[in-house]
């Protein structure tokens, strides 16, 4: 069985200008293919916060990933089309702030740069999206290239 790790960053955006719509779509999509990486949730944290951002019910995105298997801009479609979806400049705006300006916890911050063998000393970025690409790619390094 393939354990993908989700290699697009939560900084990035589609079309729509949604920072981790694209991921969420990998996430999800490998989750529901059994395919996603045991180390990797689904479904809350930033998932959650993506989807509660656009008032789109994680159930509801969720399942429409497991049932649809849509490309990328197939869900963006779908998500345009939501009844309610929260799409305004303003809405995108305030949730790529709340994705960008989100940190970890200290306990977080130091087991990701433990993890990848670097000091927690104030000279990384402390911001999640940045931790978060450290731990996908130490876990990428470990599973593909060790």
């Amino acid at each position: 069985m393939s354990q993908i790790i989700p290699m697009i960053s939560s900084g990035t955006a589609g079309p729509l200008g949604v920072l981790h719509l694209p991921r969420v779509w990998l996430k999800a999509s490998l989750h529901a293919a059994g395919k996603i990486h045991p180390d990797y949730t689904v479904g809350c944290g930033y998932d959650k916060m993506t989807t509660d951002a656009l008032g789109i019910p994680w159930d509801d995105f969720y399942a429409f990933i497991k049932d649809s298997k849509p490309t990328y801009p197939q869900c963006e479609a779908w998500v345009k089309a939501f009844p309610g979806v929260k799409l305004s400049q303003a809405d995108i705006y305030r949730h790529n702030q709340a994705i960008l300006g989100y940190c970890h916890g200290d306990d977080t911050r130091k087991g990701i740069l433990d993890s990848v063998g670097l000091p927690d000393d104030g000279s990384c970025n402390p911001g999640a999206v940045d931790l978060n690409n450290i731990d996908d790619w130490g876990t990428f390094h470990a599973q593909e290239l060790k």
